[in-house]
């Protein structure tokens, strides 16, 4: 280490910057820590302020905008470093508010945020400027993004500062910060050498466990399109290819990844054009057929495609599929979804509504109802933050479906509940020959246009949609069944004062249905309330699923299920009172 170097991590004037290239230069395998290196002085303490987030922005605004108009950047990066430490408030809500920022003057604003970004002492008045970059970053201020990316808090903004700069060394931090098992250093390790190969071989053997976790960055880290281009007729490439996509078109967590990966159309072409390459395994099938499905009713739909691209690569992915196959559930999935993407095809390009019921993935019972207005996926394109509502709650309750008198409904629910991230909601009536649907409540962005159908194409569409029961497999049908018959005879729960909460199929086992029921007491003991929930799990038994749903509703009939279901937790007092064991907790990985 230099004399220089030495006195740049020990002087307490030393920018952040010059900090992070020195812990980089004195760590012997030259790695950053998973959470990054420490900040000198600590992280810095959230502030006591307690204001709501409009007048947060109200006070970060009234404080800021006028320094980031100064001409003169260092005056106006020593103001910000002052006014920062006076607003005591969490960096979190301060650099939100900063990336929302009206500027009057941009130019001087990007200066400012440079001169922050590259002489800045306090991690707080850093983060302002490289929040600002956000927006008005340009390729010359890529190296101090990265190198201040490496200090413990500020790879999120760093990374966001990057994406629309250097893709790929966003997506090596991010990848770095949140990899706790260490799984992805031998893909972190290849890409930063620059081989191609080893790029490949390490993408290759990330655990699928990860590839469910970051698609996006991993394809962005690993510059998957540049290793389809170079070899675009490996099988075990385009199979990983194929994963990745289909994981980035979901929206099961969040919005969907695949609407913010840039080359994302031209590696559907690929992997469409090169498909033939994939044996014709019963996984490769499914997994082309989950392609096949996002391409025709999910997120990438709504991907600038080009007049005609869609439907040309639903054809071609129609004429490598098979026809209907027996087997194994995978096998099975595969025969009842087969036609879902093809067989409204030639509907073309012409203004269409329909509800599509799909199954959530190959490999998974999640079930999710998409509807499209004029083509356009409204769940993707309105809200992003969870699949969209099972049929079970929008179909089979008939609450789809139009009359005179307006009815809210709930086309999908935050995958964290409502309560935290909100629904979106939409009000259906009838006008005339009309179907309406307006009064949106919970779109992310601009409030969506009312959406006018054809009252009798509507019905029609819908009476199909609830018809079509191609997607049912046994255990699912055995709970609606059970659900249906519970609707029809409330007494059967009512007696011992449970209600139905939720009735479908196990995630982790698709084969076995689940009813979970509540129970509020109408004398609760004192001192308590609320309710307890209750877990009845039913495997499949190979038996016709009338009769399975029958038995169930037989057996609730005659007996108590409190007696046999699992408590599954609720009320605290209550459950204690009524003499409950509390579940265990599931330790976290």
């Amino acid at each position: 280490m230099s004399a220089r170097e030495e006195r740049a991590a020990l002087t307490p004037g030393t920018s952040l910057y010059d900090y992070a290239l020195f812990r980089r230069g004195i760590e012997p395998d030259g790695r950053i820590p998973r959470k990054g290196y420490p900040l000198p002085d600590g992280p810095p303490e959230p502030g006591p302020r307690d204001l709501t987030w409009h007048q947060a922005r109200a006070v970060v605004t009234d404080a800021l905008t006028p320094l980031l108009a100064d001409p003169d950047p260092v005056r106006a990066a020593e103001a910000v470093h002052r006014r920062v430490a006076d607003l005591a408030m969490s960096p979190r809500t301060l650099l939100a508010h900063t990336t929302r920022l009206a500027l009057a003057d941009e130019d001087a604003a990007r200066r400012t945020a440079r001169q922050l970004v590259r002489t800045g002492t306090h991690v707080t008045a850093v983060g302002v400027g490289m929040s600002l970059l956000i927006r008005l970053g340009e390729p010359e201020d890529v190296p101090w993004l990265k190198a201040l990316g490496m200090l413990h808090g500020l790879v999120d903004t760093a990374s966001a500062a990057l994406d629309p700069l250097d893709r790929q060394a966003a997506a090596l931090l991010v990848l770095h910060s949140r990899d706790r098992s260490r799984q992805l250093t031998a893909l972190t390790d290849a890409v930063s050498s620059g081989d191609a190969e080893a790029i490949r071989s390490a993408l290759l053997d990330v655990p699928h466990e990860q590839l469910m976790w970051q698609p996006r960055r991993l394809a962005e880290a690993a510059d998957l399109y540049g290793l389809l281009r170079a070899r675009p007729r490996d099988p075990e490439l385009l199979a990983l290819t194929g994963r990745l996509l289909h994981r980035m078109a979901d929206q099961q967590d969040s919005r969907p990844q695949i609407l913010d990966y840039p080359p994302a159309r031209a590696v559907y072409e690929a992997l469409v054009r090169h498909a033939d390459e994939l044996p014709p395994t019963p996984e490769h099938r499914s997994l082309l057929l989950s392609i096949a499905l996002d391409l025709h009713s999910g997120a990438p739909v709504l991907l600038n495609w080009r007049p005609g691209r869609l439907r040309a690569l639903l054809d071609a992915l129609d004429r490598l599929l098979p026809g209907p196959a027996t087997g194994d559930r995978q096998e099975e999935w595969f025969r009842r979804n087969r036609h879902l993407p093809f067989a409204r095809a030639g509907d073309g390009d012409r203004p269409r509504w329909e509800v599509v019921v799909v199954h959530g993935s190959a490999d998974s019972s999640a079930v999710e109802t998409r509807i499209l207005a004029d083509g356009v996926p409204l769940v993707p394109a309105l809200f992003g933050k969870g699949r969209g509502n099972p049929p079970e709650y929008l179909l089979d309750s008939g609450r789809l479906r139009a009359g005179p008198e307006p009815r809210e409904v709930q086309l999908v629910e935050a995958y964290c509940t409502e309560g935290c991230c909100g629904a979106l909601y939409v009000t259906i009536h009838r006008d005339g020959d009309s179907v309406v649907w307006d009064g949106w409540r919970g779109a992310v962005g601009p409030t969506p246009p009312a959406y006018r159908f054809d009252a009798a194409a509507y019905d029609a569409e819908l009476a199909r949609a609830e018809r079509d029961l191609s997607w049912c497999w046994p255990a699912r049908s055995t709970a609606r069944l059970i659900a249906a018959g519970l609707r029809d005879r409330p007494e059967l729960t009512a007696r011992w004062e449970v209600s139905e909460s939720w009735i479908a199929t196990d995630w982790r086992d698709p084969d076995t249905t689940v009813v979970q029921l509540r129970y509020t007491p109408s004398a609760p003991p004192p001192g308590t309330g609320g309710s307890l929930y209750f877990m009845w799990w039913l495997p499949n038994d190979d038996g016709p699923p009338r009769d399975r749903a029958a038995a169930a509703l037989q057996r609730l009939e005659t007996q108590d299920p409190k007696a046999f279901a699992v408590f599954g937790g609720g009320n605290h007092e209550l459950a204690e009172a009524l003499g409950y064991r509390e579940p265990p907790r599931t330790p976290r990985a």
